[in-house]
């Protein structure tokens, strides 16, 4: 409907500071024009929507605009407190706790309605990963310095100083987003290989974007080396590849083995242990240096024992 098109757009434009009509026509699945119809909409209903032109044009509305009425339904906090609840199993910190507290008990129905539910609780396994979440989320807030002891992927150790800013967890593993002195760039540093986290007393020199345009900018400048994978699979190992390696079926026999490509970062590790776990119901068709790098893991395996 028109109505929540016009809402959603104003919410939109709140939450996000210039927008540019196309991204307002492919956020609400609109075209140009009706975008343009609705910013006059808004404009004439006494919204101060301004628009700027050139290279980085689009819409924004005046910081001195609030939305003072109450406009969160019991939809709104069904998929607020879901989302704080799966925080929560997640994240061992009491104000998402108190927070969700608080939410709950503005919500007419008071949560009771809720049909999805999100636990991540596995995202606490490990001993000493609470620990590390609190220190460095001190070190965030404090705008200190951290070192520690780091082995990346290839198995070399350094010991970076870094200026944190953000916790995140993706690829199934928690990560700190923090800005390297001697690199001069922003990484991200995986807690698991992190050893002797240590806060300095040295607060950070540097003026950083937020957490989010940071990891845009990562994102759009991804520098990994990417393999292009071809696997021939067994039936039976359909799930399996399709919910741990995530490629496309290129081609299905009748009997339902079939043909898979992927593409994935070079030196990650869980896909390259997700093949050997699948034996031989997999076959790798290319590269052939994967073929190789398989084929030598293997034998260093079977060189363990020898008497088999």
């Amino acid at each position: 409907m028109k109505i929540d098109r016009l809402f959603g757009i104003t919410i939109f434009l709140i939450n996000h500071s210039r927008v540019s009509a196309k991204v307002l026509s492919e956020r609400f699945e609109v075209s140009l024009r009706t975008i343009q119809r609705d910013i006059d909409t808004l404009c004439q209903a006494g919204i101060p929507i301004v628009s700027a032109y050139g290279s980085g044009g689009g819409y924004e509305i005046l910081d001195s605009f609030k939305m003072e009425r109450q406009v969160a339904g019991q939809i709104d906090y069904s998929f607020i407190i879901t989302a704080l609840r799966g925080l929560a199993s997640a994240y061992p910190n009491p104000m998402a706790e108190a927070t969700l507290e608080k939410i709950i008990s503005l919500s007419p129905k008071q949560g009771s309605d809720l049909q999805v539910f999100l636990d991540f609780s596995v995202l606490k396994e490990g001993r000493d990963t609470d620990p590390k979440l609190k220190m460095l989320e001190k070190a965030i807030e404090s705008k200190c310095l951290v070192f520690f002891e780091y082995t990346n992927s290839e198995n070399l150790i350094s010991e970076p100083n870094v200026e944190p800013i953000a916790l995140t967890y993706k690829w199934y593993a928690w990560y700190l987003l923090g800005y390297s002195l001697v690199k001069e760039d922003y990484r991200l540093y995986k807690l698991l290989r992190m050893r002797n986290i240590q806060l300095t007393d040295r607060k950070i020199s540097h003026e950083h974007d937020s957490a989010d345009m940071i990891f845009e900018r990562n994102e759009n400048n991804d520098s990994r080396n990417y393999l292009d994978i071809r696997l021939f699979c067994k039936a039976e190992a359909k799930m399996q590849t399709i919910e741990y390696l995530n490629g496309v079926i290129e081609a299905e026999q009748e009997n339902g083995d079939f043909v898979m490509k992927l593409h994935l970062p070079e030196n990650e590790q869980f896909w390259f242990g997700t093949l050997l776990s699948l034996g031989n119901l997999v076959q790798i068709i290319e590269p052939e240096s994967l073929k190789d790098r398989l084929c030598t893991k293997c034998k260093e395996i079977l060189k363990l024992y020898p008497n088999l």
